[in-house]
Order: C-alpha cells, then structure tokens, then sequence
C-alpha cells in the first residue's frame, strides 16, 4: 500500500488562528482504500486537520494534495469537483433541522445533478438504506431521530454523490456500546462494498482496533506516527503509551483478539 500514490498527501502543514499554531510542519499520507483512523487529545486539532483537507480551512503554510490536486490551488470549477468525490459526516450530523432525512440527502443530488425528481427520489432512498435505516425514517426530521439514528442519517447524506473518500469526525460518540459497533461494522461494510478510503476521527478504541487498518496519531502539533497498531501502540511517547497501554486500551485489544472483526481481504 505504501508504495502507492497517496490519495491525500500532506506536507509541513501549519495551521494556526491568529498567534495560536495549532499544527505545525505536519505530514500525513492517506491510501486509496484504507481506513485510517486520527486520534489525538483534546485540543490536538483533528477536526481542524480535517476541515483543511476538505477546504473549509485555509493553512498558513504547506500542502494538501486531495485526489491528485492541491487544494489551496484549486480553482472553483476543481474545487467542486473535488467535493462530489468526497462525502463528509461531521460531529452531531450537522443535519438541516428543518428537513426530513430524505430532503437531507436530496440537497447535494438536486444541487449537483439536474435529475428527474422520481430518480433522486429512488437514489435518496438508496442511500437510506444503505446507511441502515429504515425507509419510513425517511419523512421523519432530525429532531425525531434518536442519537443512532441521526449519525445515519448523516452518513446517508454523506454517500449521496457516491464519494471516494469519506471523512468521519467522531462517528460514534454518543452513541451506547451495541450502537457504536453497529456502525463500526457498517462502515466496514460500506468500505469494503464500495471501495471507499475513510478518513476518521475518533477517540474510541473499539473502533481503532476493530475497523482501523492505520492509525495517526496527532500530538505536538504533529502526527507522531502513522501505522499500524501494533507498530503505533508500541510508539515510545508517553501520550501514546498511555491511550494504548491503558485499561481501555488493553481490553480493546482483548476483545478484538477474542472476537476479531475484520474481515475484509485488506486487513
């Protein structure tokens, strides 16, 4: 997989609000068709690392290659482009409050596409189902969705342009144990069926070790390491030792010795 092109390439990344850095000579690779999970502390800037990449941020210095293209060169006719390739879930869905789930997912397909309305009709709840929920979910607003719901939801409007890369930022937090693993193996399901690369944010260790095929870890204002567990949970850096080599982390990494998960014929 290393020897491949990165489909997002980063290098001497700096960002910064003001006189505050929050990361500073950062670089990163990202491979078509893992999932690659960032973990961090609180305050690290992961959900700041991700909305450069998809270009809702602007850096001070560096470069962010996405899909073959630099994102602080693009053009806005490429800068679109780019972003049908891309499916986003942000923390707490960030759903439109006052649209059903099925009108959620129609906004990217209506504003992308000039497509009759009865095939964004069938493609909206193409992609409910997918991202499984129910079909009658679909005329229901946010504010009926339980917590498990609403991150599907998300998802669902996520898959909607049939993206590349999905980035996910804390996808199950909230969310009870049985909920969560649901849709740690839903992702890996969509993966696998779809050849999608995930870029994702998490703090929550059944979900590195059970979906995660790489693991980033975003400390001093840098990724310390990129790799895989085995190799980043042995990383000499007291943070690292920490999250990993904690109660949480050992009993993680029992269960999904107990019960391995991963399936698929990339892990």
């Amino acid at each position: 997989m290393k020897d491949a092109e990165p489909i997002i390439r980063i290098r001497g990344l700096r960002n910064q609000f003001g006189d505050f850095v929050v990361h500073e000579n950062l670089d990163l690779d990202v491979f078509r068709g893992e999932i690659i999970g960032v973990v961090g502390g609180s305050g690290s800037g992961k959900s700041v690392l991700m909305r450069a990449i998809i270009g809702l941020g602007k850096p001070a210095a560096g470069s962010i290659r996405l899909l073959g293209e630099e994102v602080s060169t693009m053009s806005d006719a490429k800068r679109a482009l780019i972003d049908r390739r891309c499916g986003v879930l942000f923390q707490n869905g960030a759903l439109f409050s006052s649209l059903t789930v099925a009108e959620n997912v129609a906004v990217a397909l209506t504003e992308h596409h000039d497509l009759d309305a009865d095939i964004v009709n069938r493609l909206v709840m193409l992609k409910i189902a997918l991202a499984g929920l129910p079909l009658d979910s679909a005329e229901k607003f946010p504010s009926q969705l339980s917590g498990g719901m609403v991150k599907r939801a998300a998802l669902a409007r996520a898959l909607a342009l049939d993206p590349e890369i999905l980035f996910l930022d804390e996808p199950t937090a909230g969310l009870d144990p049985i909920g969560a693993a649901a849709f740690d193996q839903l992702i890996l399901t969509l993966r696998d069926s779809l050849g999608l690369t995930v870029f994702l944010i998490t703090h929550d260790l059944d979900t590195l070790y059970t979906i995660c095929d790489r693991v980033a870890v975003l400390a001093n204002k840098r990724i310390l390491v990129a790799d895989s567990l085995d190799v980043v949970e042995k990383f000499d850096e007291p943070w690292i030792q920490q999250y990993f080599q904690g109660p949480r982390g050992r009993a993680a990494r029992r269960a999904t010795e107990t019960h391995p998960a991963k399936q698929s014929a990339g892990t």
